[in-house]
């Protein structure tokens, strides 16, 4: 698999950008804001959520790096 891959919740209120298996940004829309959280992970729930983002499962929807791009601006 090829990184970064892009991913975001099913309600559009999560955006993620995937860079490694242990590494991830999140921008996170609070209210009317987006708020910008990057995580390097090596615990085993955290890695195990980003599998679930990498094997597309029903919570989380493919998108482009443009779509994810425009959220990053407003910040």
């Amino acid at each position: 698999m090829e990184f970064p891959q892009f991913r975001k919740l099913a309600n559009g209120k999560s955006l993620y950008q995937i860079l490694a298996r242990d590494h991830f940004i999140e921008l996170q829309l609070v209210g009317t804001r987006w708020f910008k959280y990057e995580f390097k992970v090596s615990q085993f729930p955290d890695l195990l959520r980003i599998e679930e983002m990498l094997q597309n499962q029903a919570l989380f929807l493919s998108i482009t790096a443009n779509e994810f791009q425009l959220v990053v601006e407003q910040l």
